[in-house]
């Protein structure tokens, strides 16, 4: 086998390290000439290209950092052919593709100067998937490093860490899905070689305790990977970029703090939403004011409005740090508001209300057969998912006039939050086979829908009768740091999630947690941190459970009369293609005849579906004899003669099955010939008496006669 050469002449650098148990490798110089940094990064047999691009010049009106990562997931990385019948080649990203993009995203966003407009892409594309491990923690590094080979001023490098619990019960990294499913804990962390940037699980209800030694454990893991980084970084030494910051002009910072001095404080500290309204009429107030005092005010409006928004962000803080008092007046472990409200829309099959302060989430659930489950084809699997969370949150709830399109990053994370949160407490598809489908429609935003979307989603469910093992509730949390000192703060609202330095969310059940999201806007958290804001999510996450259970304190006995039933028969695999019949003849002609929903798995479980129970036991009756094997010694009635012999007559008991009565056992009086009793068409009553050794059926009408008789003069 070849080499490639390099054609600007740069030789392909490698380094190695151990980790976690494997090789890793970090490569440069071998593919992407024109990039601004590529590497290649194997693990195992997974081989994920990470390239970067940063543009040369900083883009002007930009109010935010330009910056895109994206995730590129390739079938045929793990040797597969797209299951689409009519469209082959990658499309899309599949919903899994772009959270793990905001994965990657997450902690790498926060380690790039304030101010930086250069565009900056990301992009890592799984080239090669080893199947017993998932490659999103590799792309992470690839990622990082390709940023750090830049020379732009990314404060990295950051490795990521996907962390479970083995069959013995230990903490391990890069176990495969089944083990992370069984282990009942799937966690992410990434971090610096200082702390913790993001942290995101999915948990069978473990502990506090559980949670945070894991983290820990993770966070310690992940440093081989780091200090391979600064290893490969060490030997390039790539000149650094050249830039200038676009921060907001210093001369227009100090007009607008000198302008809100005395009228921020505690005149703004008012509960929500009459403090935000007092926020925009200063803000107006002070661009009227101003507009006319400075000639070149309208070209420099923006300035001061973000020069305003810094202010009151510094207001926000400085309140809490000096007089541990939050900008709506709560106490920093207050939660806000709650009111809530089940079974409001009529027709639905289970439907919620909760409302936190402001923030209001309505959740409507739909079910139906298990036929109706997401079928899920990506590069790392292909199946079905019967529960689905989606959530939608319009301009206007925000008071923004914003044009409707599909769901955008944001809403497919707070969508997987929410249904992550649920998913360890659903009953299994044995005591409750059906496909469930929970959208959260956001009414009014203000701060941590996707905890508002848990609340409601749960809250719908039990409406719905959904028998969930244990109710979950939500919550976000904050925090302020100042020097060596913290601030903890229980459902944080806007300002004080834009003013603050950590985002955390936290689901769970009386028992334990069930979903945990946290990112850092500041560089890094210790464990220890960590931990105790767990421990005061806790007491939120009880004070809102304990408002859901007295709206709706358990799951409803029966279901909506709107929703379908589902009943389950079991049957002789063999019996299926008779079920089915030729081109789907036979279960068509029940369905439309009955306006009962057919499923048939290969093991041979049928489960019928319908609003109407007298459907579902008319479908059921109809499979049962089509696949019913005949019972010697069992009387069928009302049976048609198929025909008249000279020696007897056949029946048919079953579908397929036909029986001999012979003349000899038409009557208890002699009979001449057979079509004095009977003719073809008749319905008639017999009764199975013997299967002979070629499996011929032996009928007889006279033992059917005799048998009704006794049990006429028993009774």
């Amino acid at each position: 086998m070849g080499d490639i050469i390099n054609p600007y002449g740069k030789p392909i650098i490698s380094v190695e390290t151990d980790f976690c148990g494997r090789r890793l490798s970090i490569e440069i110089n071998r593919v992407g000439f024109r990039s601004s940094a590529s590497v290649i990064v194997r693990y195992g047999d997974t081989v994920v290209l990470g390239t970067a691009m940063v543009s040369n010049t900083a883009t002007e009106g930009f109010d935010y950092f330009p910056l895109s990562i994206d995730y590129e997931e390739k079938f045929y990385a793990a040797g597969k052919i797209s299951g689409s019948r009519y469209v082959k080649r990658e499309g899309r990203p599949s919903d899994e593709a772009i959270l793990i993009g905001r994965l990657i995203d997450r902690p790498i966003r926060p380690l790039w100067p304030k101010g930086y407009r250069h565009e900056v892409q990301g992009i890592a594309t799984v080239l090669s998937m080893d199947p017993s491990f998932r490659p999103d923690m590799v792309a992470m590094i690839a990622t990082s490093t390709a940023f750090m080979l830049t020379g732009a001023p990314f404060d990295g490098p950051v490795a990521g860490l996907r962390v479970g619990l083995d069959k013995a019960g230990k903490l391990s990294a890069f176990l495969d899905s089944a083990q992370l499913e069984a282990g009942g804990l799937d966690l992410v962390v990434a971090g610096t070689s200082d702390g913790v940037m993001m942290v995101e699980a999915g948990a069978n209800q473990v502990s506090e305790d559980q949670l945070s030694e894991a983290i820990s454990y993770a966070h310690s893991a992940m440093q081989p990977a780091i200090a391979l980084q600064k290893e490969l970084l060490a030997k390039v030494n790539p000149a650094k970029q050249e830039f200038t910051l676009l921060l907001p002009d210093e001369s227009v910072q100090k007009t607008v703090d000198k302008w809100v001095e005395g009228k921020l404080g505690a005149n703004l500290r008012t509960p929500y939403p009459e403090r935000n309204q007092m926020v925009q009429n200063l803000r107006d107030a002070m661009h009227e004011e101003l507009s006319a005092k400075f000639k070149d005010y309208d070209d420099k409006k923006q300035d001061y409005d973000d020069a305003f928004t810094l202010a009151v962000h510094k207001d926000v803080r400085e309140g809490i740090i000096k007089d541990n008092v939050r900008p709506d007046g709560r106490k920093l472990t207050e939660i806000r508001q709650l009111s809530s409200q089940v079974g409001f829309l009529p027709r639905a099959h289970g439907s919620s209300l909760f409302t936190r302060g402001i923030t209001q989430a309505m959740n409507i659930v739909t079910l139906a057969p298990l036929s109706y489950a997401q079928s899920i084809d990506t590069m790392e699997t292909s199946g079905e998912k019967r529960y689905m969370h989606h959530y939608n949150a319009p301009g206007w709830t925000v008071g923004e006039v914003r044009r409707l399109g599909s769901p955008g990053r944001r809403e497919i994370g707070h969508s997987y939050l929410a249904e992550r949160a649920l998913l360890p407490v659903l009953p299994d598809e044995q005591s409750f086979p059906y496909a469930i489908r929970s959208v959260t429609e956001i009414m009014s935003q203000n701060g941590s829908t996707s905890m508002a979307a848990t609340c409601s989603s749960c809250m719908a469910l039990m409406d719905a009768g959904v028998p969930l093992k244990a109710p979950v509730s939500g919550i976000a949390m904050g925090l302020i740091t100042e020097t060596d000192r913290i601030y903890v703060l229980s459902d944080i609202a806007d300002a004080e999630d834009f003013a603050g330095d950590m985002d955390f969310k936290v689901t769970g059940t009386e028992k334990g947690i069930t979903a945990l999201q946290m990112d850092m806007k500041v560089h890094g958290l210790s464990v220890d941190t960590l931990k105790k804001v767990l421990v005061q999510a806790k007491d939120g996450r009880a004070l809102i459970l304990k408002h859901m259970l007295d709206t709706i304190p358990a799951a409803r006995d029966e279901l909506s009369q709107y929703a379908p039933r589902v009943e389950s028969i079991q049957i002789n695999p063999e019996k299926i293609r008779e079920v089915i019949g030729r081109g789907g003849e036979t279960i068509q002609k029940i369905t439309s005849e009955t306006g009962a929903e057919i499923d048939i798995e290969d093991d041979g479980t049928i489960r019928i579906s319908s609003p109407d129970m007298a459907s579902i036991n008319a479908a059921k009756q109809w499979i049962q004899s089509i696949t019913a094997e005949p019972e010697v010694g069992k009387i069928y009635e009302n049976v048609p003669v198929v025909s008249v012999l000279d020696f007897g007559a056949f029946v048919q008991i079953l579908p397929g099955k036909d029986g001999l009565v012979h003349v000899s056992e038409m009557s208890e009086t002699r009979v001449a010939k057979p079509s004095d009793v009977v003719k073809e068409g008749d319905r008639v009553t017999v009764k199975l008496v013997a299967i002979d050794d070629r499996g011929r059926l032996q009928l007889s009408m006279k033992a059917a006669q005799r048998a009704l008789k006794d049990s006429r003069d028993e009774n």
